[in-house]
């Protein structure tokens, strides 16, 4: 620690959490970019929001960066060409999480040339900066998807003075945000201190689990030798335990503020970016180049090569495990995400979205088998946020469906990380469960 305690202990220690195991075997391979492929699937929604409407058809020519897809509704984030070439159709498909979603499809010319129009962006006011977050396509790279320029926006009457970085990146496997610290530690910084200065910010907490002490010490480093002359930026060394990197928990740990049920990080004076997204932001405003890329560690045991990949949006995971050797043998389970909070996919026709960071093949396991409810509590105790899923999961299991229950039992609390399931040792679903109860609890809102 130096002179300026650039790194801070966490400030507070949240509710349950469970300790896994990290199996971060990609940590440090460098990111590999991927050659473009023959052609790209772009979803007009990859976002918390209105999906985009097209404003390109097929026939069209496109570049990299060119704007695909729009909405003149605040809560949408535009999507952008990730290749240069030829629209040839633009359908409706039904992706990995099953609702329908416009997709344009893109014959690439192997070129990749760049949009004709791109060139460095000019911030110097808070409306520069939202039209900035909005133009880039940027949304949160962590998985949510929430589209940035929206967190960015001043709402009347609310008072910001915290910016929070997430780069715990808590989930086993996944080393995407971990290499960008150590690839692009500069954007990550320039980024953060911009949006300090133009929001009036009174301070940056960079929050990374004590699992990455290399990470900690490259931006713990920058940040003390080249910024910061009010010493109001900090690295936070956050305790390794799951859900760490998830909204609520982050906040808690480098705050000790509580984010009450439907409000918003801003409503108690924060702003929380995930550190690809700010990155993401600071890159965009240096070269005009919006979010088009995203980086995917391709891992697990039915994986060849294991690695950190830089793909175009809208390459296909079967294409991703190709380009890192195909797999080992076939694999019984794929999952795009982490093996907690990620979609476990049928078909590797998949394709990469924004929110989407990884891409896991595991050879096959032993059955799942749940047995009864031993009313052991773990679950209840591994809660961050002290939830009990064996109640709920008892009344679904019974198909009792009844909202007002689920509302008494605070369900709309439960931000689906799994920690039951996990500890959970009679096997029961019970992040299922509650999945099903926040379903029930939305289609009785009157």
């Amino acid at each position: 620690m130096d002179k300026k305690e650039t790194i801070l202990h966490s400030a507070g220690r949240s509710l349950g959490g469970a300790t896994l195991p990290h199996f971060k075997g990609t940590a440090e391979s460098e990111t590999i970019i991927m050659p473009p492929p023959k052609s790209v699937a772009i979803p007009l929604q990859q976002h918390i929001g209105v999906p985009c409407e097209p404003t390109v058809k097929a026939g069209d020519k496109v570049y990299v960066g060119t704007k695909i897809g729009d909405s003149e509704k605040l809560v949408c984030a535009p999507v952008h060409s990730s290749v240069s070439g030829t629209v040839t159709k633009i359908t409706d498909v039904i992706p990995a999480n099953g609702k329908p979603v416009k997709m344009v499809f893109i014959e690439s010319d192997g070129l990749m040339e760049p949009d004709p129009k791109i060139a460095p962006v000019k911030v110097e006011t808070e409306e520069d900066l939202v039209k900035a977050a909005r133009e880039c396509g940027l949304v949160g790279l962590g998985g949510a998807g929430f589209p940035a320029h929206v967190k960015l926006t001043k709402r009347p009457g609310v008072e910001l003075d915290t910016l929070i970085i997430n780069g715990a990146e808590c989930e086993p496997y996944i080393t995407a945000d971990y290499r960008e610290c150590m690839e692009n530690a500069e954007d990550i910084l320039n980024g953060l201190y911009l949006v300090k200065k133009i929001l009036g910010l009174k301070k940056v907490i960079i929050g990374v689990e004590d699992n990455k002490p290399k990470a900690l010490k490259k931006l713990a480093e920058i940040a003390s030798e080249k910024y910061d002359a009010e010493d109001e930026v900090k690295v936070m060394r956050l305790k390794s335990r799951y859900p760490q990197g998830a909204e609520k928990v982050l906040i808690y740990s480098t705050t000790k503020r509580k984010l009450p049920l439907g409000k918003l990080p801003s409503d108690i004076g924060c702003i929380v970016m995930n550190i690809t997204s700010i990155s993401a932001l600071s890159k965009y405003i240096k070269t005009g180049m919006p979010l088009v890329t995203k980086r995917i560690t391709v891992d697990g045991d039915a994986i060849k090569n294991p690695c950190n990949v830089l793909v175009p949006i809208g390459t296909s995971a079967e294409e991703i495990i190709e380009f890192c050797g195909g797999f080992t043998e076939e694999p019984d389970k794929i999952i795009l995400g982490g093996p907690m909070m990620g979609n476990a996919i049928v078909s590797t026709d998949v394709v990469i979205a924004k929110p989407n960071n990884a891409v896991l093949c595991f050879k096959e396991k032993k059955p799942h088998i749940s047995t009864a409810c031993i009313k052991c509590g773990r679950c209840i105790a591994a809660c961050p946020m002290n939830l009990t899923p064996a109640a709920v999961e008892a009344k679904v299991s019974r198909k009792k469906l009844d909202a007002d229950f689920f509302s008494k039992m605070n369900v709309g609390y439960c931000m689906e990380c799994g920690c039951c399931s996990f500890v959970c040792p009679a096997k029961r679903e019970l992040v299922q469960a509650m999945r099903i109860a926040k379903n029930e609890m939305r289609r009785n809102v009157k």
